[in-house]
């Protein structure tokens, strides 16, 4: 069967989006819908987790099929992937939400490693045969702590590991110092601090926005999610 994409890629911009750890793409079905019925051509990548370089040829697929220039959108773990295939040239403009925005040479464990004054770590297990997990009984109060308590706690029971393998690839090239950069600030997250995500906002030159939100972002806050992109694509738009 053939998708007819007519009715929903009426604007010259496409989304593509791409999840980060522990989850996957089903989480951004409120940002897709809202994005599609607005239209908008949106493409969602999904991430293996596995390895880094597995999931940056996933999103370059992805980029390819897009009918038209891309705004690149990265959440979390998502935003190590699009900083590093950011710098393809269909791509227009870069939005991290609650995201890792390395520099070349650094890892999302990097990153992750780096002490935050007053913050508290987030409660990763000790890795088991090559991958990571949150921990089931916190899994809510860090990641999703603002979303139904039905729905965190599933998350939670059906989370998917994260390889080191993927948290320890280290980028080649970091498109934000070419392309136009927005991230949405997360001040309640407890996975990635709002401290943390600042300072790389602020080192990547970013336009940030800030949001009174868990690290669940696309779920918790997806109006500001797609307002945000909206902000991102409207520089691309030609009559």
């Amino acid at each position: 069967m053939t998708l007819d994409r007519s009715n929903q890629s009426s604007k010259p911009v496409s989304i593509v989006l791409v999840h980060g750890a522990f989850v996957d793409a089903s989480g951004w079905r409120k940002v897709y819908e809202n994005l599609s019925q607005d239209g908008y051509e949106v493409l969602v990548v999904q991430n293996s987790a596995v390895t880094f370089a597995q999931d940056v040829g996933r999103t370059k697929g992805v980029i390819a099929e897009a009918s038209h220039p891309v705004v690149l959108v990265g959440h979390s773990y998502g935003g190590a992937v699009i900083t590093e295939v950011g710098s393809e040239e269909k791509v227009v403009s870069l939005v991290y939400l609650a995201a890792f925005v390395p520099e070349a040479g650094e890892s999302v464990f990097d990153l992750a490693s780096q002490e935050v004054p007053g913050a508290e770590k987030a409660p990763l297990l000790p890795p088991k045969d090559g991958f990571i997990k949150i921990d089931p009984q916190k899994f809510a109060a860090a990641f999703s702590a603002d979303i139904d308590p039905a729905e965190a706690q599933f998350m939670a029971a059906a989370q998917r590991p994260w390889g080191l393998e993927a948290v320890q690839g280290k980028i080649t090239s970091a498109a934000w110092k070419a392309k136009p950069s927005f991230y949405l600030l997360a001040t309640e997250d407890r996975m990635i601090p709002a401290q943390a995500q600042a300072a790389m906002a602020a080192r990547a030159g970013a336009t940030v926005v800030e949001v009174s939100s868990s690290h669940a972002v696309m779920l918790s806050q997806p109006e500001e999610v797609v307002a945000l992109i909206k902000t991102s694509a409207e520089p691309n738009r030609q009559s």
